[in-house]
């Protein structure tokens, strides 16, 4: 009797060579694409010396930005959070009119380039805006002050927490909130006891993903700043201005900062990752 037998996996054994040239095509490329702008950033900021690395980042505008920028992620962050859950527990948990439209609505931001989101708030806020008389009528300032670093930042950011956690959310499914409702729990025990601990990895990832690019937003936040000095300048904008005034120490002391928040926010996302891989075989295997 014949025996049938499987195929050999021909298309994932690659010969010693092959292995060897796609390992050095990747490490070339991050050295080129990555290790070496660091390096350079890093290089041209310490250049003369540590003395003068830490006087660029106590000069008052540098400082002023700095703390905007942690200022705007600070307000932003937890309004995408907030935001995310909630628009990840309505699509995820329930069905509704107009659920398509609201998915696609959160991926907005990805497809509007962010100069173009900051002139969607110009044109809304602005002195020639559509509200912008009344705005100014009543002493309130959006545009070329915090409140419009915020809205921008807001709006190029809140698909993060969300996108993480719909998917997340998807796959749990809501069996579990279901039982604890049924064992009379209320609407927030339920949430806080049975759904929260099961997207924390997920939140957790999302939050860190969108303060990363809440602290490193350039287009958005550039349209509706205006670039007052010392007051509506967050880091990437105080970046571009020193650059641009050929104080390269200082431009590049300021570009450090922002550097090892993507070097913290890579080895957290890696953190993330291997907890939440560890959790996930550790509930399958029970």
């Amino acid at each position: 009797m014949a025996h049938d037998h499987a195929p050999e996996n021909t298309v994932t054994t690659e010969t010693p060579f092959a292995r060897a040239v796609l390992i050095g095509f990747s490490l070339l490329f991050l050295l080129l694409v990555l290790a070496m702008p660091l390096l350079a950033v890093f290089t041209e900021a310490l250049r003369k010396g540590l003395p003068a690395f830490l006087e660029s980042l106590s000069d008052p505008e540098t400082f002023s930005a700095i703390w905007l920028t942690l200022v705007v992620a600070g307000i932003s962050v937890p309004l995408n959070l907030v935001f995310g859950v909630a628009a990840a527990w309505a699509i995820a948990k329930f069905e509704f009119k107009g659920k398509a439209i609201l998915s696609t609505l959160i991926d907005l931001p990805f497809s509007v380039s962010p100069v173009i989101s900051g002139l969607v708030f110009v044109l809304l806020f602005g002195a020639q805006g559509l509200f912008g008389p009344w705005l100014q009528s009543n002493g309130i300032q959006i545009i070329f002050a915090v409140p419009g670093l915020v809205l921008a930042t807001v709006f190029v950011t809140f698909p993060f927490v969300a996108r993480e956690l719909i998917p997340l959310m998807q796959e749990q499914g809501s069996a579990d909130e279901e039982a604890a409702l049924s064992l009379g729990a209320s609407g927030w025990q339920t949430f806080w006891y049975v759904t929260l601990p099961n997207i924390k990895w997920g939140l957790l990832y999302g939050v860190l993903l969108c303060n990363a690019r809440a602290m490193g937003e350039f287009g958005a936040v550039s349209v509706v700043s205006g670039h007052i000095r010392g007051q509506t300048n967050t880091m990437p904008l105080q970046v571009e201005i020193l650059y641009n005034e050929y104080n390269f120490v200082a431009a590049f002391a300021v570009a450090t900062l922002l550097a090892l928040l993507a070097l913290v926010t890579l080895v957290l996302k890696s953190l993330l990752e291997y907890h939440y891989s560890a959790e996930l075989s550790a509930s399958r295997r029970h």
